[in-house]
C-alpha cells in the first residue's frame, strides 16, 4: 500500500509568510491550441518540500548534488502530537535505528490552510535533535512547516550534520498503527537550495 504524504500544488497554495505566492496558469488549451500545457510559478518552500544545508547555512551545495540515497530509507513514526515541544525520551533510542527517515506526527497538519497554521506550531528541542544527529538519521519529516523558529538554530544543527527535513506533511495519521513502511522522499534534481518534493510513505508490513 502506498500512502501519499503530499499536499498539492497549486494556484494560491499555502506559502510561508513573506514567501512568493504559487502561481499554475492553465497556459495551452486543447479547445484553442491543439493541445494542453501547464506553466508553474514556485518557490522552493511551498508545500510539501525538502530543506537542503543551502537553505540557512553559508555554502554551495544545491540538493541536484545530494544523492538520491539521502532521500529513500526505512521510516520510522513518533507520536508526538499535542506536545508544545518535541522532546527527547529515552524510549526513542530503541525505536529508532540509522540510517532512517523519522517522521513526527503532531498533529498540527489538521490546520494546514489556517493562518496559526505557519505561526502556532510545535518545535524540536536542542536536546531532541541531538539524539537525531548521534543516531545519524538521513531525515526528519514533519507535519509542520518548520523544526524551530527565527534565529532558526535547529535546522542549522541539523543541516550540519547532513540531516535533511521533509516540512508540511500530509497524511501523517494514516501512518498510525502502521508497523513498518519505507519513505521515498524525491526532491527535484533542481539547482536550487531546497526543492518541491513528492513524499509517499510504502507500507512495508
Amino acid at each position: 500500500m502506498i500512502i501519499d504524504l503530499t499536499h498539492t500544488i497549486k494556484t494560491g497554495m499555502p506559502v510561508y509568510p513573506g514567501d512568493e505566492e504559487t502561481r499554475l496558469e492553465h497556459s495551452r488549451q486543447f479547445g484553442k491550441d491543439g493541445f494542453n500545457n501547464h506553466q508553474l510559478s514556485v518557490n522552493m518552500h511551498a508545500g510539501t518540500h525538502i530543506d537542503g544545508p543551502m537553505h540557512l547555512l553559508d555554502v554551495v551545495e544545491y540538493i541536484s548534488e545530494i544523492s538520491a540515497e539521502n532521500f529513500v530509507g526505512d521510516g520510522v513514526l513518533l507520536d508526538v502530537s499535542g506536545a508544545a515541544e518535541v522532546a527527547y525520551k529515552a524510549e526513542y533510542e530503541d525505536i529508532i535505528r540509522e540510517s532512517q527517515i523519522v517522521i513526527l506526527h503532531t498533529g498540527h497538519g489538521e490546520r494546514y490552510g489556517q493562518p496559526e497554521y505557519f505561526t502556532d506550531y510545535p518545535i524540536l528541542t536542542a536536546e531532541f535533535v541531538q539524539f537525531l544527529i548521534r543516531k545519524k538519521v538521513k531525515m526528519v519529516g514533519l507535519d509542520t512547516p518548520s523544526p524551530d523558529h527565527s534565529p532558526f538554530d535547529i535546522h542549522k544543527s541539523l543541516f550540519r550534520n547532513h540531516i535533511y527535513i521533509i516540512e508540511n506533511l500530509k497524511n501523517v495519521t494514516r501512518l498510525l498503527g502502521v508497523k513498518a513502511f519505507e519513505i521515498i522522499a524525491l526532491p527535484l534534481r533542481i539547482q536550487a537550495d531546497s526543492s518541491v518534493a513528492r513524499v509517499i510513505a510504502r507500507v512495508t508490513e
